[in-house]
């Protein structure tokens, strides 16, 4: 049995197909060792695991041994072959198709060339390697301009080395219908970075509080440029400065700016609950 075929069951049925899935497709073949059309068609989805090398992983399940993952997952007839990605089921077949037939199923349900493009930059990314990312997102747009999970994805890379005015460009250029939460956390970061493409450089601001401490204005574009450069532990002390030590319009923007931060995923969770902690201290 090669790397891309594992037998699996009930109690690794999450770990070696549910979480594979998010790095490469899987396909169960749920059989038995009395079925005779079993017989005949694992011998073609193994032939075809090897000959695809690594573009999806087989995963069989004795279904007499493993009866419950067959009865959750709706097998009816045996044998059955069902296709995973990211976790959600996307196709199945039930019977020994001949090979053209299961090269078509496979057609149906793998991803394309753009999609493992995507699929590989993943890696990179996990690994920290963000250039090599980039580069293989970029391709997969130039496979297909029409793939949305690449663009947004690069759209991230692209912000998190305050290349927004491209993850401008991308974000603008996706379909209605693939906008999300990930959409949303980008267009805040790109947000905050055009409100501060009227404020002083971060020198400049630092010598006008060396010389004047209780500039609440200075201090207030302070944190705000500090939020575009991703210095969120200055930035909030910054913000709370000035809640604390304003009482005017000055004051409610620095609340605000608390907040803004609040909301970024970019932003430390344990840091994020601390300065909330300060910030409804300092407002009492």
């Amino acid at each position: 049995m090669n790397n891309h075929i594992v037998e699996t069951g009930t109690e690794r049925f999450a770990q070696d197909v549910l979480e594979v899935s998010h790095q490469e497709p899987v396909l169960v073949d749920f059989w038995a060792p009395w079925c005779g059309p079993c017989r005949a068609l694992t011998p073609v989805l193994e032939k075809l695991a090897a000959e695809y090398g690594g573009q999806f992983v087989l995963a069989k399940i004795n279904t007499d041994e493993h009866p419950e993952i067959a009865i959750q997952y709706g097998v009816r007839g045996i044998p059955n072959v069902k296709a995973f990605v990211d976790g959600q089921m996307v196709g199945e077949f039930t019977g020994a198709l001949p090979e053209s037939g299961v090269r078509q199923f496979l057609e149906r349900v793998l991803p394309g060339p753009s999609e493992r493009e995507r699929r590989a930059a993943q890696a990179h990314i996990a690994a920290g390697e963000f250039e090599a990312a980039e580069t293989r997102l970029r391709e997969a747009l130039r496979l297909d301009e029409r793939n949305d999970r690449a663009r947004i994805d690069l759209a991230e890379l692209l912000v998190a080395r305050q290349a927004y005015e491209e993850a401008e460009q991308l974000i603008g250029q996706l379909l209605p219908i693939s906008r999300d939460a990930r959409v949303e956390q980008i267009e805040a970061r790109i947000g905050v970075w055009r409100k501060s493409q009227s404020l002083p450089q971060t020198g400049e601001l630092e010598q006008a509080l060396a010389e004047h401490p209780d500039d609440h204005a200075a201090r207030l574009r302070y944190a705000q440029r500090l939020v575009v450069e991703g210095q969120y532990a200055q930035a909030l002390e910054a913000f709370l400065q000035v809640v604390q030590g304003d009482r005017g319009e000055l004051r409610e923007q620095a609340r605000q700016g608390m907040l803004e931060v609040f909301n970024l995923d970019a932003a430390p969770r344990a840091l994020v609950s601390d300065y909330r902690r300060k910030l409804a201290m300092a407002l009492n």
